[in-house]
């Protein structure tokens, strides 16, 4: 019978799970409106009983642990704790509530961290064991892994770079904050730079055509493919802000490479090349060739069961062999 886990993503719109073997193939999955569900014990039982029809469904499967990525998730806990796009207030004890409903070891933590896993069990980080992986989205997320694990801290909720000032006095985050590194390095911080830079700036662009509420970063890079000078300039000014984070990274964990991931890592070379050259050009001359910048090495259809799913793997992997 071959052992299986199912990875779980929690997202404020849309829940997605799957059963993944421990070669990374997803062999049935299914999906939630997380919204459907304003009661957490609601939304619990629904998600254990999708999971078990899953399962069910395939006799040669044997289930062998949940894993669930989340925002504000605590890998310590169990919990989430106070995350701002979900109807659950307050702390959360989701990972309580799961196994109060199915007999098998579960796993919470956020989503990037969990992208982390993926990377190394799944991804470009095999045999990795020190790298990050930065969620280029809506926000910037971040997964650190030191000596083979994942930074969780004392609280469980280390490396949080996204909100790590990177510009003084700078543009207000969602946190409430202002200057934080993901309100620049992300989709949205590229599609706000080029807000900027179009109301600065005289020269001509299709960019001006869109709607401000409808320019994304996918269309700031298709404009930018097609050489208009203002979208070159704001993935530049992105590129640049991206690399200066991962110095700082780089220069407190020194990994042997940053993966990045999400929307705006889509850009391909378009934003991977600039971010290379300015790392190299920033960075101590100590640290000068000794990190990777790479794209993630996860299909991004797949990328947020793959991640969770790992979670478990990890821990389940040395037992299997």
């Amino acid at each position: 019978m071959k052992e299986v886990v199912a990875g779980v993503d929690i997202g404020g719109t849309n829940t997605v799970f799957g059963l993944v073997d421990k070669s990374g193939n997803v062999l049935a999955q299914g999906e939630l409106i997380t919204t459907d569900y304003p009661d957490i014990k609601d939304f619990v039982t629904a998600l254990v009983s999708s999971i078990r029809k899953l399962a069910g469904g395939n006799a040669e499967v044997n289930l062998s642990g949940i894993g669930v990525g989340a925002p504000n998730a605590n890998y310590h806990k169990g919990t989430i704790e106070l995350a701002p796009n979900l109807a659950w207030k307050g702390i959360v004890p989701l990972g309580a509530l799961i196994k109060e409903q199915i007999d098998t070891p579960v796993i919470v933590t956020n989503d990037a961290k969990a992208a982390a896993m993926g990377e190394m069990i799944f991804g470009g980080a095999k045999g990795m064991k020190d790298f990050i992986v930065l969620t280029l989205g809506t926000g910037l997320g971040s997964g650190i892994v030191i000596n083979g694990q994942v930074v969780y801290g004392h609280t469980g909720f280390a490396g949080e770079l996204g909100h790590s000032t990177i510009v003084p006095g700078g543009r207000i985050c969602g946190c409430g904050r202002h200057g934080c590194y993901e309100t620049y390095a992300s989709a949205s911080g590229l599609a706000r730079t080029a807000l900027f830079m179009l109301s600065e700036k005289k020269d001509p662009s299709p960019l001006r055509d869109i709607p401000p509420s409808g320019l994304t970063s996918r269309k700031v890079a298709e404009a930018a493919l097609g050489n208009d000078k203002i979208a070159l300039e704001a993935i530049d000014y992105t590129a640049e802000k991206i690399a200066h984070g991962i110095i700082n990274a780089i220069t407190f964990s020194s990994p042997e490479a940053v993966f990045l991931f999400g929307g705006l890592a889509q850009a391909g070379d378009l934003i991977l090349e600039p971010v290379r050259k300015y790392v190299e050009k920033g960075v101590m001359p100590i640290f000068r060739g000794t990190c990777k910048i790479l794209l993630s090495g996860i299909s991004l259809s797949n990328a947020a069961i793959l991640g969770s799913a790992a979670l478990v793997w990890n821990e389940l992997i040395d037992r299997i062999r």
